[in-house]
């Protein structure tokens, strides 16, 4: 009887849902679950052979799928009647039984299905036991800190949940109603076949039971499609509102760990310790061919395709900039979803949350990351490859790891880089040809489909398409475009495109505006698709639309793919690790392994120890410096401009006069400005003297770029105190007012200094002579050299400006007009063919010398005039102003030397260690500026085991905590 009835129900249940059959009431596309394909299909499955295929790919992607409704066949032949005599009664009898099947057999498997559905309610629930990942630890600790008592109080009651079931006892009624009819049917029939009925009446029997039959059947159908809707959406409103406790229950519970409820460390998540190995391979750069083969979802799609807002529905908020039309993603953008009781996101290198429950603060984010974005974009570029990491957490969203690509371009516009197409695909094509990277392709569905170039891409890099997921993105705008949509279904189907996906999706991400939010766009979404006839007509199937399916999908094909290949990485990176380890034992073995930034920090150390040095200078070696500089500088100036025209003058006064004059426009604009450049230079130079030292005490080669470049930034940065001039200039002034001179050693050093003075200048006026006139006959002898032509003419020319000068000893510094042409025509005289320039060149150089001479010899007689100045050269031929101009001069110097000793000691060198300080600092901050300063294989190869090291640490730390997850 049991089997008679399950046959029955079965395919009252088949004929029951035709396969065009729409859904008559609203309810969640991407809330089905497996509960209530059972309902509908729990004993169908043994007749149900010739079931139409389903697509494989897309139903390895979700568990809420829907099985699909078998369409109506009609059964072949029918119940025969023996031909029999009887009266009408009989024949009477005989219609009403032809409806026991249908009525009786109609009602008891409804009730049988229904009662098997209640009895085994709780094992068509699905195996949550695969889903124990997404619970953190601390959840199964819960019932040692919070009343689990008083949260099953909060939920339903058996009974009300008992209420929503059908009435079993009307069920029991209806079967043993349908036991006594059966019993009933045996006896009829028997008695029916003793008469014979006439063929005509038969005939006319038979027509009027199928009639009668059809409508019966329609009408049924229509009662019991009714009921079973209404009880499928019972439970669906149940499981939403449980799904919607277990989240806000989730919430709460995470919260109150975030305070500390367990008084200990909450653990890293599981996919913020993936990112952390993804954040760290980004940078690196190995020789060994270790390439980066982690998975991640890397979305692609043509611009304003929508990958933007696929991945901003994901995360569950609109967090990227927004642009109408124009190229919005100029670099990747690496977003780590994970789960969290806070809607919030931040940034990798940031400690600032973004809440993105808050306006105000999505505006921030979507600046900021329009800022970085074009920060990372070099000059005369328009797209970058730097990536820009960013972690969002929430309350219900996937854990996964996504990148997100600037947009595929066919042309480059006005205003974008000439190479932007090419840079575009090299981005994407290094982040799709990693062999476990999960592609999202992206369509435009509201546009052609021969337009569309990612997916000659992704062909490209995934032919078999064993990692490519294709979404098909406006499908409201194509449904209302398109002419055929059959064409939506082929392109779900995959036989539009010439590429292989594993899973096809339809989405709907908004109405195109910017203002809209995330629950309008995924209610709007919803209610298109519940009204959409490419879901009525089948052309799409419910686990392939909304993008909650999409994330669903996504997040279990992500992990998936880690959880296939991460071993595999962690053992390469093993192996990378062993080959560096072995590179630096054979060439450095006595070294220690220092990275760039370690080695940064000892090089500055040693920079800051060197300036410190610098104030360990003794005064008296500053003072000497100084002081020589400074003649060396000005000395020129004096002998030239000072000393040389007031020599010219014929008496004393006139002498001291003049020299006063010199002096005072000398201090008044030059002297002042070349004390502070020659300060300046000696404190550079004594800076560069002790770097130099320091280098030969084991000091390292790798550090002199880095040293040399923090001098020279630090030197530009250094301005001197503007303030010094000023008090240094009253100071030379009133230094160089002082003619009085106290003692007999002031005299002698003075006499000194002039005698030094002027012994180098006749020095260097004897090799400009030489120079001019060519080599004497000495020279022309032993080193077989001749005189050129010009030379010729100049000592030629010499020669008689010799002549006068012996003539007249007290000449004039100038020679007359008269003389030069007397000159020149004694050298006619002798076939010498002069120019009156050249004379007077000539002549310069002769006085010069001549000059010189005379006031050494004077000097020699001012040695014992000390007595004859202290009486102010009374009743004395012999005058030594001269004397007393080289001591003011010099004491000059020497004044200006302590003073500027003192501004050094006291004030520049602190200021200039400040300046290296921040040098180093700014330099510490700059990634790139300290990888040009030091560089080397030595460096490299302590960088890459680093990174290695520390990549391997991670990958295992998160396998372990993968495998504890399991």
């Amino acid at each position: 009887m049991l089997r008679a009835g399950s046959a029955v129900t079965c395919i009252a249940c088949m004929n029951l849902l035709p396969s065009r059959m729409g859904v008559k009431f609203r309810v969640p596309l991407q809330k089905l679950h497996p509960l209530s394909r059972a309902i509908q299909h729990r004993y169908s499955s043994n007749n149900n052979q010739q079931r139409p295929p389903h697509c494989s790919a897309a139903r390895h992607y979700t568990s809420l799928s829907r099985l699909p409704m078998r369409p109506h066949k009609s059964r072949s032949g029918g119940h025969g009647y023996q031909q029999h005599r009887s009266f009408w009664v009989a024949r009477l009898a005989a219609r009403l039984l032809k409806l026991r099947y249908i009525l009786l057999g109609s009602a008891v498997g409804g009730g049988y299905t229904a009662k098997k559905t209640y009895d085994e309610w709780k094992d068509m629930f699905p195996d949550m036991s695969q889903y124990t990942w997404i619970v953190p630890d601390f959840v199964w600790e819960l019932s040692e800190n919070i009343d689990l008592d008083k949260l099953a109080s909060a939920l339903p009651e058996l009974e009300k949940i008992a209420k929503l079931l059908p009435d079993m006892e009307k069920i029991g009624e209806n079967f043993t109603f349908l036991k006594s009819l059966l019993s009933t049917e045996t006896t009829g029939e028997s008695t029916l076949r003793v008469t014979d009925v006439p063929p005509t009446s038969a005939a006319m029997s038979d027509s009027s039971d199928k009639q009668f039959k059809k409508s019966y059947d329609k009408e049924k159908i229509d009662q019991l499609q009714e009921e079973l809707l209404r009880t499928q959406s019972k439970y669906q409103r149940m499981l939403e509102r449980l799904e919607k406790e277990n989240k806000e229950l989730r919430k709460v519970v995470l919260q109150k760990d975030e305070k500390g409820i367990h008084q200990r460390n909450v653990k890293k998540s599981l996919i913020d310790m993936y990112s952390e190995v993804l954040d760290i391979l980004s940078f690196y750069d190995s020789n060994y061919n270790t390439q980066d083969h982690l998975p991640r979802v890397v979305v692609v799609g043509d611009q304003s395709a929508g990958k933007t807002s696929v991945l901003e529905m994901i995360a569950q908020a609109r967090i990227f900039p927004r642009g109408s039309g124009e190229m919005m993603t100029r670099s990747p953008v690496k977003v780590t979803l994970s789960e969290g009781p806070h809607h919030v996101a931040i940034f990798k290198d940031s400690t600032r949350e973004f809440d993105l429950g808050k306006e105000e603060d999505l505006a921030a984010l979507r600046h900021e990351i329009e800022l970085r974005m074009r920060k990372s974009v070099k000059e005369g570029q328009t797209v970058s490859p730097e990536t820009i990491s960013l972690s969002v957490k929430g309350p219900g969203i996937q854990r996964m790891v996504l990148v997100d690509l600037p947009g595929v371009i066919s042309t480059v516009t006005a205003g974008m880089a000439a190479d932007t197409k090419e840079t575009i695909f090299s981005i994407s094509k290094a982040y799709m040809q990693n062999p476990n990277a999960i592609i999202l392709c992206i369509q435009d569905g509201s546009v052609d489909a021969e337009r569309s170039i990612v997916t000659d891409l992704v062909s490209q890099m995934d032919p078999q398409g064993k990692r490519t997921i294709f979404v098909l993105t406006k499908v409201d705008l194509a449904e209302k475009n398109l002419a055929s949509p059959s064409r939506i279904q082929q392109i779900v189907e995959g036989k539009l495109f010439p590429m292989k996906a594993l899973g096809y999706f339809a989405v709907v991400t908004g109405k195109g505006s910017s203002n809209e939010s995330i629950d309008s766009i995924k209610d709007y979404e919803e209610d298109f698709f519940q009204k959409s006839r490419l879901l009525r007509d089948g052309m799409l199937k419910a686990h392939q639309v909304t993008t909650k399916n999409l994330s669903l999908a996504v997040s279990d094909c992500f992990w998936k793919m880690v959880r296939e290949s991460v071993e595999q990485q962690a053992d390469v990176f093993k192996a990378s690790r062993f080959n560096l380890e072995t590179e630096w034992k054979n060439n450095y073995p006595r070294l220690r392994e220092l990275d760039r930034n370690e080695l940064y920090e000892k090089a500055k150390n040693e920079i800051l120890d060197e300036v410190i040095s610098l104030s360990q200078v003794t005064p008296k070696h500053w003072e000497s410096i100084l002081q020589k500089k400074l003649w060396e500088r000005v000395s020129t100036h004096v002998i030239e401009n000072i000393y040389l025209p007031a020599a010219q003058t014929m008496n004393s006064g006139t002498f001291n006069t003049t020299v006063d004059i010199k002096l005072k426009q000398w201090t008044d604009k030059q002297l002042p400005h070349k004390a502070l450049e020659v300060a300046w230079e000696t404190l550079q130079e004594e800076f560069a003297r002790f770097m130099a030292e320091y280098k030969g005490k084991d000091q390292d080669d790798i550090f002199d770029k880095l040293k040399e470049a923090v001098k020279d930034e630090s030197i530009k940065r250094h301005k001197w105190n503007e303030r010094a001039m000023d008090s240094l200039r009253v100071i030379q002034h009133n230094a160089l007012e002082d003619c009085s001179i106290t003692d007999k050693p002031q005299w002698d050093a003075a006499i000194q200094f002039m005698e030094e003075t002027l012994q180098s200048r006749l020095k260097d006026t004897d090799s400009i002579i030489a120079d001019m006139v060519g080599p004497d006959w000495k020279q022309r002898w032993l080193s077989w050299t001749n005189r050129t032509p010009e030379q010729h003419i100049r000592n030629e020319t010499k020669n008689e400006l010799e002549r006068v000068l012996k003539l007249h000893e007290d000449h004039t510094a100038y020679l007359a007009n008269d003389e030069v042409t007397t000159v020149r025509k004694n050298l006619e005289a002798r076939g010498v063919d002069v120019d009156p320039v050249l004379i007077k060149d000539t002549w310069h150089q002769l006085y010069r010398r001549h000059f010189l001479q005379k006031a050494l010899l004077h000097c020699n007689l001012c040695r014992r005039g000390f007595y004859y100045y202290q009486r102010h050269f009374v009743d004395s031929e012999l005058e030594c102003n001269d004397v007393v101009l080289f001591w003011r001069i010099q004491r000059m110097l020497a004044i200006t030397a302590n003073t500027l000793r003192q501004q050094l000691t006291n004030t520049e060198v602190r200021r200039l260690e400040k300046n290296v300080k921040e040098v180093l600092e700014d330099f510490g901050e700059d990634t790139e500026k300290k990888v040009q300063l030091i560089t080397g294989r030595r460096v490299q190869l302590a960088e890459d085991l680093k990174k290695v090291r520390e990549i391997q640490e991670k990958l295992e730390a998160f396998i372990e905590a993968l495998h504890k997850e399991k």
